[in-house]
């Protein structure tokens, strides 16, 4: 459960007696706890005590700027933030109503409409607990190639997960990039959009969290809906209505995902591997 040492710093920075305390589910990475404040105030607390310096300070960060968007969608706002824990505003899950996925489309759609000069962000920030460089270009292909795809193929073939001959295959595929991705302004992005990373409201409204934010191709969150499972076809009419993707969009699905198949690899390695590695011959 909580550490007395995280108990005390939330009770001596916030000024309130923790009255209560619940585990609840965390993911892959971190521990998590609902708590409850002497003044009935309900929270969320995750913690890990060999979280990077700053990931979860970048994780307050790119709620923030999610926050500042102008969509309906319910982003926990960060409360407390310190190097080994993070305390959000609870936000308690619904099963969700006729429209809710409709909506969901709708807002994600609103959110990328919100966008930048640069793809990229002014800090870096982490996917999971591995590190997501933002370094700013004006261009989404050599943005894609060298922030996303590169760091991540390189720590494959260092750590023996992915085939040294990778690298030559993917400089192929670099070449290309410029004739698949239609052109477009950046988007706002979450970043890290699957299933685990939304939910319901008791409003109906839908939620999104633990982000990995940057203003990137919108493409990117909307092939990471389809990665695990997928969202309801619900979701996807209301985006089309609100901000339809370029012609072709299903055709680029697969490439879009190579970055988190690749995040995978390098986290779980296995079957992410071989698929990350026919994905990029497929297009070398």
């Amino acid at each position: 459960m909580l550490p007395e040492a995280i108990k005390e710093q939330i009770r001596k920075e916030l000024n309130k007696e923790i009255q209560s305390l619940q585990s609840v589910h965390g993911g892959d990475i971190n521990q998590a706890a609902k708590i409850v404040l002497g003044d009935g105030k309900e929270l969320f607390v995750k913690w890990n005590n060999s979280a990077p310096q700053n990931m979860f300070e970048a994780e307050a960060k790119g709620l923030q700027l999610l926050n500042s968007a102008d969509t309906n969608l319910q982003i926990p706002s960060p409360i407390l933030i310190k190097e080994d824990f993070l305390v959000l505003d609870w936000v308690e899950e619904g099963g969700g109503k006729q429209h809710s996925a409709h909506n969901f489309g709708k807002e994600l759609a609103k959110l990328h409409k919100q966008t930048a000069d640069q793809f990229g962000l002014g800090h870096d920030n982490y996917i999971g607990k591995l590190p997501q460089s933002n370094a700013r270009h004006s261009n989404w292909p050599d943005f894609f190639a060298l922030e996303r795809i590169e760091p991540q193929v390189r720590k494959g073939v260092e750590s023996g997960k992915l085939t040294r001959s990778i690298l030559k295959n993917v400089e192929g595929m670099y070449k290309k990039l410029g004739s698949i991705f239609p052109t477009e302004k950046p988007s706002l992005l979450h970043g890290d959009l699957w299933s685990g990373n939304y939910m319901f409201t008791k409003s109906g409204h839908a939620s999104i969290y633990d982000p990995a934010v940057y203003y990137g191709h919108r493409e990117m969150d909307l092939a990471m809906t389809r990665l695990f499972g997928g969202f309801s076809a619900n979701f996807y009419e209301g985006y089309n209505e609100e901000f339809p993707p370029e012609g072709g969009f299903d055709s680029r699905v697969t490439i879009c995902n190579l970055y988190p198949i690749l995040v995978h690899a390098n986290l779980f390695g296995g079957s992410y591997c071989r698929q990350a590695e026919n994905i990029i011959n497929r297009y070398a």
